[in-house]
This record gives structure tokens, sequence and C-alpha cells, in this order.
């Protein structure tokens, strides 16, 4: 059953009446609802089309956040084969928050790492809602190094409100480890892919999507901030979460233009959730068109390209 957000309820309506015609002709097959059934759907379409077509950025975040749309774990198993998970920051615990290990793309051998919210409610409390610990960046940290050892390309996928900002977390060097992991990113002499593919948080989204190229599915959200969090900084108010939204300049299409990120993958019509393995699909021939932009790039053009590409960030915004 569909999870309607706060904007889609008149949708819901509709689709829910449409639902009803098709249950009331199954339980009496006398009834013909064929007809009145398909012209909800009609109407539902254009209505989806009609929502979608200008989403604010506020509605941008609460469809990157819908519980239903594809996570980390989803994408692993749809776009990668052989796939080995790696454990442990080799130091203090094993972050599930964090999964990553060695796998193949398109028979090519890659590391693969981001965050994992978890799709229902013991996963999202085993996985801490994708909000990663010190030990979760270490853990990175060692698979990137492992990944430059070995020549692999990394690719990463992020998904986090931002790091977990409870007391042993900060005990144990949160923002340390952020900075750590940010710095692997820069420093290893292979290429770097990301894909924000639903929230990407704060620095931690940053200490994994410090890449050599970075791409957004369309609905998703990159910022220093969540809404609530910058609302409740600025006016002292969390409810102002929708002009904070704005002010953030949080969207896709915002952070292309500041040559944030470089690339913008479309999301079928409804967002990612409504068709996953479409989704899914265009993720995959994303990445794999970054890691083709790199493939003739040595290490030392790698770190080059992927310091030269944090330098250049809001030149294209303010040139225009």
């Amino acid at each position: 059953m569909t999870q309607y957000l706060e904007f889609e309820k008149p949708l819901a309506e509709i689709e829910g009446k449409a639902e009803e015609l098709r249950a009331l002709a199954r339980a009496n097959e006398e009834m013909d609802m064929a007809d009145e059934a398909a012209a909800l759907d009609v109407k539902a379409e254009q209505l989806l089309k009609d929502l979608y077509k200008e989403l604010t950025p506020w509605r941008k975040c609460q469809v990157a956040r819908h519980p239903e749309r594809p996570h980390c774990r989803d994408y692993i198993d749809a776009l990668f084969t052989e796939y080995t998970p790696l454990a442990g920051d080799r130091n203090f615990a094993d972050d599930l928050a964090v999964m990553g290990g060695l796998a193949r793309f398109n028979d090519q051998p890659v590391m693969v790492i981001g965050h994992e919210k978890g799709s229902n409610t013991k996963a999202r409390i085993l996985h801490n809602f994708g909000m990663a610990r010190p030990e979760g960046y270490r853990k990175a940290v060692r698979l990137m190094e492992m990944a430059g050892r070995f020549g692999l390309p990394v690719v990463t996928l992020v998904d986090t409100t931002g790091a977990y900002p409870g007391k042993g977390a900060e005990e144990r060097g949160q923002s340390e480890a952020i900075a750590r992991s940010t710095e692997m990113s820069l420093k290893i002499g292979v290429p770097v892919v990301s894909v924000i593919i639903g929230e990407g948080g704060s620095g931690g989204a940053v200490a994994f999507a410090t890449a050599n190229r970075v791409a957004m599915l369309e609905h998703a959200v990159y910022s220093v901030i969540s809404p609530e969090g910058c609302a409740s900084i600025l006016w002292k108010d969390a409810e102002k979460m929708r002009e904070a939204a704005e002010a953030l300049r949080l969207t896709a299409q915002n952070l292309h233009e500041l040559a944030v990120i470089n690339r913008i993958i479309p999301e079928p019509l409804g967002g990612a959730h409504r068709d996953a393995k479409t989704t899914m699909a265009s993720v995959g021939l994303a990445i794999q068109d970054m890691l083709d932009e790199l493939k003739d790039l040595d290490g030392a053009e790698l770190i080059k390209d992927r310091r030269q590409k944090f330098l250049d960030i809001g030149s294209k915004g303010l040139a225009a």
C-alpha cells in the first residue's frame, strides 16, 4: 500500500476511490466499474503531473525522505554483483548505519560504500536511521584506503540526515572521524564517484560525497543542515522549515547551477518510490557514465581533478 505525503492527500483520495471501485467489481461480478475506475486513473495521473511539475524545496525534502524510497541496500542488490560486505573500523565497533564492501559493477571490481537507513521500523532502529557514528566513518576510511591500495574505483551512495549527534559519538571523535573520511576521499588515487540517492545532510554526507563526480537524483536534497535545524537556529522556530528549505538552495537543480554536483538523474513521475526499478537502472547508467569519464586519468590526475572540482564550487553560479 502506497504511503502518501502530506501534499499528496488529494491524490490519495482519487486513487483510493479507484481502488474501491475495483474492489467492488471483484466482489460482485455483475457490477462493471471499469470505465469509472479508468476515468479516476486518468484524473489521478494528471494530478500527479501537476503536483510534481514544480515541487517546492520543502516538498522535495519530503519526497527525499519518503519511507518507500529505495535505500543503499536496494541499490547494491540491484546494481552490484559478488558483493562482499566488510565490517568494522578495527578500532571500536561496526556501525550498521554505514555499509560497504567489495563488489563488481558491470563486471568491474569496485569498492561500494553507503549510508543505510533501513526499510522498516526494526531495520531503521538497527541502522540508526542512517546516522553514522565515528566508527562508521572510520570504517569508510579503512575501505577507501583498501580501494586505493588495490586500485579499485570507489562508488558511494549518500542518504543520511547527518552524522549521529549523540554524547558517545562526540566522545569518540565524531568531527575528527568525518574529517578523516573527507581527507581520505580527497587523497586516494582512484576514481571516486558519488550519488545522493535521498538526503545528503551536513558533514555526514560530505564525508562520502567528496568525489570526482557527484550525481543527485532529481528529488534528492543536499545541504549543510536540515531545514528544521536551520529554522531552529535562525528563527528559533522549527516550523519555519519551508522558508529555511528555500534559503538553503538544497535541491539538485540549485546545486547543479552552483557546480556542487555534476549531473541530475531523472526520477519517475511521482518520485523514486513509485518506480524503484527504473530509478535504480537510471542510477546505474549514471555511475557507469561517471566512471567512464575518469577511466583514462592516472592517480595524480584524479587527485588534481577532485581537488579542482571543490575549488570550482560556486564559480558557475557566480559567473551567471
